[in-house]
């Protein structure tokens, strides 16, 4: 059986908890930082922009940084269904599983394309990371929260109902976090060609956030509901890693409704907003 162990804002959570968590996730399922495979991420986490300012001070140049949320216990075999712009490399190292393996259980070979909503065996699964790539890019000065509005969603599902709306290139975020419906993971952090392709977004058309604003979308409607535990401590360690690698402060986190001239409530009105901005504000 799955199990998910988490702690928002940890700093502030009971002691036996954290000892808890720890003692239960094995030493392989931890946070990890790797680099893009050679010759680009065309294998791996799509086509890779070159840096906008080669000057722009970074703590490296392209990387990805992983972290493990789901750890089954033990390996299993599992149905994966392939979203837009997965590739094998990053549904890899999603699973802790080699891409031959993948291939093999799939009767494909290396290079063979696969296709959004493809469903893939992944053959003895360790866990479930949140993939995470990071490219060189200054125009990213704001991050953006939004809420789907809807009870239910994952990637491949909103991918077409922004194609649908008329969205330019589908997926209006750049990230979706998901809260365990329609066999997704609670926490589940899924990445969107826009980042991949470090493209402007589709989520705020005001004030330049779509061109200057990484769009974060949570599934669900918060105003019914606020997010799971599962989606806050993963949208607290996301939105630590992008300011982390792109040097964007607190008071740049914004909702859709913040942003100058923006007419919504968007995140909801039972999003949290303060308790994730001093969550993030915490050495």
């Amino acid at each position: 059986m799955m199990k998910t162990f988490f702690s928002f804002c940890s700093r502030g959570t009971a002691g036996f908890v954290l000892v808890f968590f720890i003692m239960l996730v094995p030493a392989g399922c931890t946070h990890k930082v790797a680099t893009l495979p050679p010759g680009g991420s065309a294998s791996s986490a799509g086509s890779l922009p070159p840096p906008t300012k080669p000057s722009q001070s970074y703590d490296v140049g392209p990387k990805v940084v992983e972290k493990c949320f789901v750890d089954p216990g033990t390996t299993q075999t599992i149905i994966h269904e392939v979203a837009p712009l997965e590739t094998v490399w990053r549904i890899s190292r999603m699973y802790d599983v080699s891409p031959e393996a993948i291939y093999a259980a799939n009767s494909l070979k290396p290079g063979n394309p696969i296709h959004q909503g493809q469903k893939l065996v992944i053959p003895n699964a360790k866990a479930l990371r949140n993939v995470i790539a990071l490219y060189p890019n200054s125009r990213w000065k704001y991050i953006v929260i939004h809420h789907t509005a809807t009870d239910v969603g994952k990637a491949y599902l909103i991918n077409r109902s922004h194609q649908d709306r008329g969205f330019w290139n589908g997926l209006g975020y750049h990230f979706l976090i998901d809260n365990g419906t329609l066999g997704k993971g609670d926490g589940q952090i899924e990445v969107a060609p826009r980042w991949i392709k470090q493209q402007s977004g589709a989520h705020c058309n005001v004030a330049g956030m779509n061109e200057k604003g990484i769009g974060i979308g949570l599934v669900g409607n918060f105003n019914a509901e606020p997010p799971t535990a599962g989606q806050l401590q993963s949208l607290n360690y996301l939105l630590k890693t992008l300011c982390d690698y792109y040097h964007i402060p607190v008071t740049h986190i914004i909702g859709h409704r913040d942003a100058p001239g923006a007419a919504t409530d968007c995140p909801g009105r039972r999003f949290p907003m303060a308790s994730v901005r001093q969550c993030l504000a915490k050495p």
